[in-house]
């Protein structure tokens, strides 16, 4: 979301000058939830909380669609915005561009992992659950979800930045969770995120996400399965590591070889972590959010 000065970017700002509205957007940001729910959380009616839901929509922060609910139709609320830059009028800034990849959960080029495991498109589980050698099936590449207890699963991805281009960003962004052996939204797993061989820090997810459906997780997948995660932004630039604006390490975008021309960037559940609660990936077709790993690399020319 780009925003400057003027007028029509009133409305942003408006709806963000709320302690409310800012809490429902940090509430959405994990996953969706409808009007009733949100004005519960924050102990307010259902009328006020239409006001508030109106406005950030209106601003384009959050969107909403009417399903089904248990005594009729209810609004589902969404997030709508990832980020929001404000240009201030005289600034002279270089625009910046970037390099978009989506990767498929199921085309990694490595693993190692532990049980409880498996994988499964849209349509069927592959071959069976906890059984390893089925990563390597090439049914693999269509795989909408996968999962495993503990160990690391690596994936290549290619670089076409040009030397005549200043990398300033590179942002992963997933939909992830723990894995328990059967559903807990409390089993806390420290995940480990590495590139080119560099750690990166790690992030202790809460849980294992089982409590309702995932809004794109198909009809015929298991109730007591994993149903959704959380929608995560891993970010790398000249100031550190960071999860959704929270320091994770030191590490700079110019540590992590970011000229290569092929990245290798590893999830994992290492043996000496506190938290060894595995890691749930969803893709396209499984989750909140329809979306398989998002690699972007954002630049200058020079």
């Amino acid at each position: 979301m780009k925003l400057d000065l003027s007028e029509e970017s009133l409305p942003v700002y408006e709806a963000l000058a709320s302690s409310v509205r800012l809490h429902l957007l940090r509430l959405l940001a994990e996953n969706p939830m409808n009007v009733k729910e949100l004005a519960a959380s924050v102990n307010l009616s259902s009328a006020i909380m239409t006001m508030h839901v109106r406005k950030l929509e209106a601003a384009g922060l959050i969107q909403t669609h009417m399903a089904p609910g248990r005594s009729g139709l209810q609004k589902i609320c969404t997030l709508a915005a990832e980020s929001a830059e404000i240009t201030f009028p005289g600034r002279q800034i270089n625009e910046r561009k970037s390099y978009r990849k989506e990767i498929p959960v199921g085309h990694y080029s490595d693993f190692m992992i532990e049980p409880t495991c498996g994988l499964a498109t849209t349509e069927q589980v592959i071959g069976s659950f906890d059984d390893p050698r089925y990563f390597w099936d090439l049914e693999r590449m269509n795989a909408g979800i996968l999962w495993f207890g503990k160990g690391y699963i690596e994936y290549k991805i290619p670089n076409f930045l040009l030397s005549s281009q200043q990398p300033e960003e590179l942002i992963i962004t997933m939909e992830i969770a723990s894995e328990a052996p059967s559903i807990n939204n409390n089993w806390p797993s420290d995940i480990t995120f590495t590139l080119n061989g560099v750690q990166l820090g790690f992030w202790t997810s809460p849980g294992d996400y089982g409590d309702r459906r995932g809004k794109y997780t198909p009809a015929w997948w298991p109730a007591l399965t994993n149903q959704y995660g959380l929608l995560k932004q891993l970010r790398i630039t000249s100031k550190g590591t960071f999860m959704d604006g929270l320091k994770l390490s030191d590490v700079m975008l110019d540590q992590v070889n970011i000229r290569n021309k092929q990245w290798t960037f590893k999830l994992s559940v290492d043996e000496e972590a506190e938290h060894i609660g595995g890691i749930t990936l969803f893709g396209k077709g499984f989750g909140n959010y329809n979306d398989d790993l998002i690699v972007e690399l954002f630049y200058t020319d020079t």
